[in-house]
């Protein structure tokens, strides 16, 4: 009697287990495990830049980077950045002509050439642990100006695992209400598997 051969685990070995140092994420892209890539731009940013005028834009933690290319070809003056170089290289590859928008850098050091009217929120705040939020809304605040827009998708759920690390609409609005104020929120009707049913598309505006 013969036995069937064993079935390939889907998911690839992994070395490095912390998503807050950029070789977490570059061996995922090397290894072609990248379950949060959508695969094309989500269609509340597509209905965000319908009714707004261009602006001088940020995308941290652009992955693959499909939204550059969207927003370039609105006439949005846009950079994308991410710290893994795996990242860089598999959106610069999707991008073609827009490459040059995306750039390897930290989000925490990096300096915009010009003063930013929005920045993009797609899945950065929940990919790096809960202890680093804080700090990733005190650069939000620090990168905007007054009037500036924080504008994007939130990840809410309880569960402590991660990446994806969700957070409660409690813990966000505390981290956030001192220098911003929500001024729009929509459903999401587009999620991939692992977030539908559990973000929202978001608007905050920098207050004075």
């Amino acid at each position: 009697m013969t036995t069937p051969a064993s079935k390939p685990d889907a998911t690839p070995k992994f070395v490095h287990r912390d998503p807050s140092h950029p070789d977490f994420w570059s061996e995922r892209f090397e290894q072609d495990f990248i379950p949060w890539d959508k695969g094309g731009v989500p269609q509340a940013l597509q209905q965000y830049l319908s009714r707004s005028k261009p602006v001088a834009t940020l995308i941290p933690g652009c992955g693959s980077g499909y939204e550059v290319a969207l927003l370039s070809e609105a006439g949005w003056d846009v950079i994308a950045i991410d710290f893994s170089d795996a990242a860089v290289s598999a959106a610069r590859t999707v991008l073609g002509k827009w490459s040059e928008r995306v750039l390897q850098a930290d989000f925490f050091t990096y300096q915009p050439p010009q003063p930013l009217g929005l920045i993009y929120e797609r899945a950065f705040l929940c990919a790096l642990p809960p202890a680093k939020r804080a700090a990733i809304v005190r650069r939000w605040a620090e990168l905007l100006p007054a009037g500036g827009t924080l504008a994007g998708f939130f990840f809410f759920d309880e569960n402590p695992k991660g990446p994806p690390f969700g957070i409660g609409r409690t813990e966000l609005e505390r981290l956030l209400h001192v220098d911003f104020e929500l001024v729009d929120e929509r459903e999401v009707s587009d999620s991939i598997a692992v977030f539908a049913g559990k973000e929202r598309w978001m608007e905050w505006r920098r207050r004075a």
